[in-house]
């Protein structure tokens, strides 16, 4: 099988990333919308590849009919959009009422069990062995169930990402999730996460006001940053440090004095289940001094605040013109561009309709020059590919970790890095992997949502394995396996592990098995590639004509005269002929090999 070796790769990719920028055009840095005789196919492929996940040559061909006012409103507004007829989650039905409050660990659940006999809604047995092990079980049920749960909830996402008719819903709901990051790891609850999922996807086009009150009052981020230790006498400034230096201002706007004050004004914010709730009881109701004024601030006036500070708008607009035009902001245009979303006070869809019109947005400055970020990358595949569905093999959750992007999963409150941070010599090569996982898949792969896999998984099925072969609980559960397999141990102490009153690596285990009987699957499709009647529906003839029809299909930089004509050589070696209507019974699997070579070519990764 053909691959570009992975040294001639990076080396293409910095020659071709470092060579991009040229003497400035007449569009750049032009903020005056581009007229209809600026428009043309090229075009709204370039809106249709940065305001959602690419198109098809008919979504584009449908595009480039329209004038440029009418395609931004059309992504914006959803302007003559079809109706957005999405299903709406599919729950497993894994929650219990009983479940919550959720203890914070393994250890806070077992002294939970002993004080009150009863915790996450299981009763300590009155007698016998173990007494605690069903509680134990439950504990290690829950933190499994909520996790595969949100994986599902990752590809539900996926496949509206895939098939939405209203792409920059989406695609802003992406941008949201990283600027407002919370991880499942921590706030361990799949209906958090997928609450806030929703409040993205309904408010990430509106008020950035609305937005900003409604991540501060929800559940997801306010487990994230520990809003229940946030309490009159003695705040927790995790949530007021965020907010001023990650998802308003930026660093440098603020001082300690401003953090400490501010924090004081979200005690007693907190949630009930999946419900924001104040404490009253826990709420600093004195004056503070927020950013030179003083009041009696509750969280809401402390967020007007904010938002009235001239840096707020230039720093939410920067971000927001580095997502959707390049990442290079001149200070001046900066300026402006806070000028210009503060006069729109604070409306998302109107500062991006005005972006995406603008003259700068298509120049060619701006065009290509942008590196996919994980998700952008698989779902654009997808979406280029003609699929209607997110295949289970490759497997979405696992690809995007290993390019760097697992959705529900963020590294930091900071989000994801952005731009050449996706581009390593290792993920270049993952990126080349999965090109090829969607044009050959892996017969090999087994669903982690149903067999437990790497460090974690491997104790999982030591203890299961043992078990089955008739050892006693006690001798099954001994340290074993590659390493000792310890994430469950990192749970708990030696000691708790000799408790009579439970073992916590049957827990793990059996907290396994009850995750896996309660949880959906994950379909497992694989995708149904038809690449031969694709090229020939397109009407190509020669290799020449296959490999530049795939070139317009999936790149946005245009390939150079001589690897043109290498893939062309390579096609027809591989093919036996010139002629491709004579190849049409046996062409498909040249084909996914060219494919194959396509994406993984360091221009696929520029959009």
């Amino acid at each position: 099988m053909s691959r570009f070796p992975l040294t001639a790769l990076v080396a293409f990719a910095i020659v071709l990333f470092s060579t991009l920028s040229s003497a400035a055009s007449p569009f750049a840095g032009d903020l005056a919308p581009i007229g209809p005789s600026d428009w043309n196919r090229a075009r709204a492929a370039h809106l249709l590849e940065r305001a959602g996940f690419g198109g098809t040559p008919d979504d584009i061909d449908a595009f480039a009919r329209l004038t440029p006012a009418e395609a931004v409103r059309r992504l914006v507004y959803f302007e003559g959009a079809p109706a957005a007829e999405l299903p709406p989650f599919d729950h497993s039905g894994v929650f219990e009422e009983g479940l919550d409050p959720f203890p914070a660990s393994r250890p806070a659940t077992t002294d939970a069990a002993r004080d009150k006999g009863e915790v996450i809604g299981v009763r300590v047995k009155d007698g016998g062995n173990r007494r605690m092990q069903p509680v134990v079980n439950k504990f290690f049920y829950w933190l499994r169930a909520s996790k595969l749960e949100t994986d599902r909830v990752a590809y539900w996402w996926a496949n509206r990402m895939l098939t939405s008719p209203r792409p920059l819903q989406e695609r802003m709901a992406l941008f949201w999730h990283g600027h407002f990051a919370t991880n499942e790891d921590k706030v361990r609850d799949y209906r958090k996460m997928l609450n806030q999922l929703e409040l993205f996807q309904r408010q990430g086009l509106g008020n950035f006001r609305t937005l900003l009150i409604g991540v501060a009052q929800d559940p997801a981020m306010l487990a994230f940053l520990d809003a229940g230790v946030n309490v009159k006498g003695a705040p927790n400034e995790n949530f007021a440090r965020e907010i001023m230096e990650l998802f308003t201002m930026g660093v440098g706007h603020y001082s300690e004095h401003d953090i400490r004050e501010a924090a004081r004004a979200f005690t007693g914010w907190n949630f009930e289940g999946v419900a924001f709730h104040i404490d009253a009881a826990k709420h600093d109701d004195a004056s503070k001094e927020v950013l030179g004024r003083r009041g009696n601030f509750d969280g809401v006036q402390v967020i007007d605040i904010i938002l009235d500070q001239p840096v707020t708008p230039r720093f939410l607009a920067a971000k927001l013109y580095r997502q959707f035009v390049r990442d290079d902001v001149d200070p001046a245009l900066a300026d402006e561009l806070g000028r210009r979303l503060k006069a729109v006070n604070y409306d998302i869809a109107a500062f991006l309709e005005m972006l995406l019109m603008s003259r700068d947005f298509h120049a060619p400055e701006s065009v290509a020059t942008r590196i996919k970020g994980p998700v952008e990358l698989v779902v654009s595949t997808y979406r280029k590919l003609g699929l209607t569905q997110v295949p289970g093999v490759p497997d979405f959750n696992e690809t995007t970790a290993a390019l760097g992007q697992r959705l529900m999963h963020p590294p930091t409150v900071a989000g994801w890095p952005q731009g050449r941070s996706w581009i390593t010599p290792g993920l270049l090569l993952e990126r080349g992997n999965f090109a090829l996982d969607v044009a050959l898949p892996d017969i090999n792969y087994i669903p982690g949502d149903r067999y437990p896999a790497a460090q974690a998984g491997y104790e999982i099925r030591y203890v299961h394995e043992r078990i089955r072969s008739g050892l006693d609980l006690t001798t099954a559960t001994k340290p074993g396996g590659a390493d000792g397999g310890m994430e469950m141990m990192a749970m708990s102490t030696l000691s708790g592990d000799r408790d009579e009153d439970f073992n916590t690596r049957y827990g793990s285990y059996r907290g396994w098995q009850m995750a896996v009987e309660r949880v959906k699957p994950i379909s497992r499709t694989v995708a149904r590639l038809d690449l031969t009647g694709m090229v020939l529906n397109a009407g190509c003839s020669t290799p020449e004509e296959v490999v530049t029809y795939l070139e317009r299909r999936f790149l946005s930089v245009q390939l150079d005269a001589a690897t043109r004509h290498k893939l062309s050589a390579f096609l027809e070696q591989e093919l036996g002929t010139r002629d491709m209507k004579a190849t049409a019974t046996y062409a498909e699997d040249s084909l996914r090999l060219l494919l194959h070579v396509l994406l993984s070519r360091p221009e696929y990764q520029l959009g």
